[in-house]
């Protein structure tokens, strides 16, 4: 049985960047401001790029966030759309499988014992009666982030862990695929069905007019797209193929209100996802579009969504 889709504004996430065109490198320092300021939100990282951090230092960065925010820390496990944190923080990359798989299980093992015990791949030496401190009041909930890799998605569901999709292109029906198999695995693993959750972040924007609405979107994207394919030395996206992926048959959620909840609503009837994430605030676009964006979100598109769906 599908969980009802969480669509509160109460969600922030910050992502994880080491390029000019994305320069935010450090999300737990952010989280920890916004911790401190704010009353409600959910923050979280969105995505931490776990294969060349040190999960402790992940962990008790967000312990101490969550000391300032109790219940409202979240984290992202994921490897990132790149491989530029490899040289940057002297890793080698033919390492990348074994340092994910080992600090994510460092994460999971130092999020629930206080003084774990551990022997991981990625270690010198083992771990072993040492206490690690600040502790959250409860467990901080891990979400493991992919980008599609079936690996991933099968290590979510065998792990017990909440599964969060950063999409770029594709399809609904595409990635309804990768919904299908995390529950499937995740039932075979013996996890409660009702214990399965998926996020599902895209780009997105909402303006009054769907065309502006595109219009706008396009421009930003692409400017930040081609900036950050110069960086890593990639072919920059055609615009062509970007506006194609605008429409209501792709996966950039960029519309009117009415648009924007009718393409949640369908994705949410294929994928049972349980939290939606727009990434507005793209290649310099004024502040004052995105916060009307999210004003729309929540005074056009939450109260379509909420009577579809008979949520509070």
């Amino acid at each position: 049985m599908q969980r009802p889709l969480e669509f509160t504004l109460d969600f922030f996430g910050v992502g994880e960047h080491h390029l000019r065109a994305m320069p935010l490198s450090s999300p737990t320092a952010v989280i920890n401001a916004a911790a401190a300021s704010t009353n409600r939100i959910k923050l979280s990282t969105a995505v931490t790029v776990l294969s060349t951090d040190d999960p402790i230092r992940v962990f008790q960065q967000l312990a101490t966030a969550s000391a300032l925010a109790p219940g409202r820390i979240e984290l992202v496990a994921g490897r990132g759309s790149s491989t530029i944190t490899f040289p940057l923080f002297d890793y080698d990359e033919r390492d990348y499988d074994m340092l994910y798989a080992s600090k994510l299980a460092l994460l999971m093992a130092v999020n629930t014992d206080e003084s774990p015990t551990f022997d991981g791949p990625h270690r010198n030496r083992p771990l072993r009666d040492l206490t690690i401190v600040p502790r959250p009041e409860e467990p901080l909930k891990i979400w493991l982030g992919t980008g599609g890799s079936p690996n991933s998605v099968h290590r979510a569901a065998e792990l017990g862990l909440p599964m969060f999709l950063g999409i770029l292109g594709g399809t609904p029906e595409y990635w309804a695929r990768y919904g299908h198999v995390y529950r499937d695995a995740w039932a075979q693993a013996g996890h409660p069905a009702e214990k399965a959750d998926i996020a599902v972040a895209v780009h997105g924007f909402v303006a009054e007019s769907g065309d502006r609405a595109r219009a706008t979107y396009l421009d930003y994207e692409h400017r930040m797209m081609a900036d950050g394919a110069a960086e890593l030395g990639r072919p920059v996206p055609a615009r062509t193929d970007r506006a194609a992926a605008l429409g209501a048959g792709g996966m950039v959620f960029v519309g009117d209100p009415n648009e924007i909840a009718d393409r949640i609503l369908h994705l949410h009837g294929l994928l049972g996802h349980t939290r939606q994430i727009l990434q507005m605030d793209v290649g310099g676009m004024p502040q004052r579009d995105f916060l009307r964006g999210i004003e729309l979100l929540g005074t056009k598109v939450l109260p379509q969504i909420r009577a579809e769906l008979g949520t509070p």
